[in-house]
């Protein structure tokens, strides 16, 4: 009988984390990176959005997890993406998202329709480490006639059956909040358990929270299984009310009245670089002084 040896069983000490501030982190997120974003209802970074915008990041390719909406608008009027890759962008009750659909207009941007189960599929494939996966509703959709790099194929193992072949979709970046991450860079996500699959997908995976708190969250049996190992994650930093002026589900509330005025300003150019003035620019430079 083989022996057993407590020493093989016990889990490597934890490591600590790089802890970054807004400023560090973006900077590690190179122009021209796939960035994927998760959608409004999640939780948003908009803290590292503006801090992009600051730093006039370029030919970003921006991944919805499956849609976007404010960070996406932002990033896009801001002139920081060529391409854009989602199911859809909507500002949800606040009606379109003006800067997506000035630039579209004006053919600024390329994008890549795709649908909510083909996004989550192709992140799956990348997360398994497959090369392509299968996938049928799509079959009778005319977005095969816009994606050249989806392929219909037979099914190997029935007859007449045609399936979609999806390429895995490996962002170079993910870009989450959450409400607390660790020293160690465990991130608790709750339920949303799109942004688990973006860190298990992507080569790089960064993260504002609202607190990081002592302890390690995989220690709690509790928190663990709705926690991102810290192994998923290159750098964190502590952003309070990071997501605003969207919410937090189970925090706080968006800020409505903010958001409207946004979507009021930036249906102009003129109005969306006022607001990039008063809340992007300006906002920092005062928080520096």
């Amino acid at each position: 009988m083989v022996g057993f040896d407590e020493k093989l069983c016990k889990q490597p000490p934890a490591v600590v984390a790089d802890k970054l501030s807004i400023d560090e982190l973006v900077r590690r997120i190179p122009d021209g990176a796939k960035v994927a974003l998760p959608p409004d209802y999640a939780y948003c970074s908009l803290t590292a959005v503006r801090a992009l915008i600051r730093r006039k990041v370029k030919g970003l390719h921006l991944v919805g997890v499956p849609s976007l909406g404010f960070q996406a608008d932002m990033l896009i009027g801001a002139g920081c993406v060529d391409t854009l890759e989602t199911a859809a962008v909507t500002l949800s009750e606040y009606g379109l998202a003006p800067r997506f659909t000035a630039a579209v207009k004006r053919a600024e941007i390329n994008m890549m329709d795709a649908t909510c189960p083909a996004i989550h599929a192709a992140l799956q494939a990348s997360e398994k480490g497959i090369p392509f996966i299968p996938l049928r509703g799509l079959i009778g959709s005319d977005i095969l006639a816009h994606r050249k790099d989806w392929k219909v194929g037979d099914n190997p193992f029935a007859e007449n059956d045609p399936v979609v072949y999806l390429p895995a979709l490996k962002p170079d970046v993910a870009l989450i909040h959450a409400p607390i991450g660790d020293k160690y860079g465990n991130v608790w996500v709750g339920v949303r358990r799109e942004q688990m699959l973006m860190a298990h997908a992507a080569s790089e995976t960064f993260v504002t929270v609202e607190e990081i708190v002592d302890g390690n969250l995989m220690d709690d049996l509790k928190m663990k299984a709705a926690t991102i190992p810290g192994l998923y994650i290159s750098g964190i930093t502590e952003a309070k009310k990071g997501a605003w002026p969207l919410g937090i589900p189970g925090g706080y509330n968006a800020d409505h009245e903010h958001l409207q005025r946004y979507v009021d300003l930036a249906k102009t150019d003129e109005g969306f670089e006022q607001y990039l003035e008063e809340f992007v620019l300006e906002a920092a430079a005062e928080a520096a002084e």
